[in-house]
């Protein structure tokens, strides 16, 4: 195992695309999960393997000029979630290099899998998700109903409004105008959620219509934003609960409390969309 590890970094490190950020560190990580997983390897096992990980904001905006930015040493909800996707996506594929996992980590983060400067990444989570379903990668879960009861509308514009907290925004100007565009296409948008006060109890229709390993996407009531937070859901005995990185924690946790009390300690959260790998 050991010298595959090995023979699998020094073969692909050679091979890297100019436009990647990363450390040694984070591409043999990689390669040692890849190694050890097949194709029947679960979203939550590559999840499980990064409990504990420091929670860090902003390691994407490392660079002038937008780069594929590979962190496995610190992680946000949303590249804990753009990890382990690709992670799991290369292991149903077959897939077990470096470049694999580089390629799907870029069809992941940027519109149509294209990295094209800053603007071409998704930052909006739905808009992630439409792009992604397009795409044929994922399937955004809306039924039954119950327990999908309620709609969201998105309505977004926090990008354009406070661009001076972006440093990439607030470094080029000229991409407001295209970001704002992108908020406008994607503003008006629906999809059917499922209300916070239906987590209460562990019905059988919940259980149905949520699976172990699932994205799960926090709606909230926040102005210009659509969706506060993001993890992986995990049953246990006592009900849902989330697998996430958490800035209360500071780490990836699996959140000790079900996951009904922990939309009750957060006034904005409304609900969860749901979304499932193909």
């Amino acid at each position: 195992m050991r010298t595959l590890l090995i023979s699998l970094l020094l073969l692909t490190v050679g091979t890297t695309h100019a436009q990647v950020t990363y450390t040694s560190a984070d591409s043999l990580t990689i390669c040692r999960l890849l190694a050890k997983a097949d194709t029947k390897t679960t979203t939550l096992w590559f999840a499980r393997q990064f409990l504990g990980v420091p929670y860090v904001v902003h390691t994407l905006e490392v660079n002038d000029d937008e780069q594929l930015v590979v962190n496995t040493r610190q992680l946000d909800c949303t590249t804990l979630v753009e990890t382990v996707t690709a992670l799991t996506i290369c292991a149903r594929q077959g897939k077990h290099t470096w470049n694999d996992y580089l390629t799907t980590l870029r069809t992941l983060r940027y519109r149509q899998g294209v990295m094209d400067g800053y603007a071409s990444r998704l930052h909006y989570f739905s808009d992630w998700i439409r792009d992604k379903q397009a795409m044929n990668i994922v399937t955004e879960i809306q039924s039954p109903n119950p327990p999908f009861t309620a709609v969201q509308c998105v309505k977004v514009d926090y990008m354009s409004t406070h661009s001076a907290v972006y440093k990439a925004l607030k470094a080029q100007p000229e991409l407001v105008p295209i970001i704002r565009q992108q908020e406008q296409q994607l503003t008006g948008v629906k999809a059917r959620y499922i209300p916070k006060s239906a987590l209460r109890r562990s019905t059988k229709a919940l259980r149905q219509a949520v699976k172990d390993g699932d994205i799960i996407a926090i709606t909230c009531n926040k102005k210009g934003l659509d969706i506060a937070h993001l993890g992986f859901a995990i049953w246990q005995k006592d009900g849902l609960h989330l697998l996430n990185a958490s800035m209360i924690h500071k780490k990836v946790v699996l959140e000790p409390m079900t996951f009904y009390q922990y939309l009750q300690k957060h006034p904005s959260h409304t609900g969860i969309r749901v979304i499932r790998l193909k």
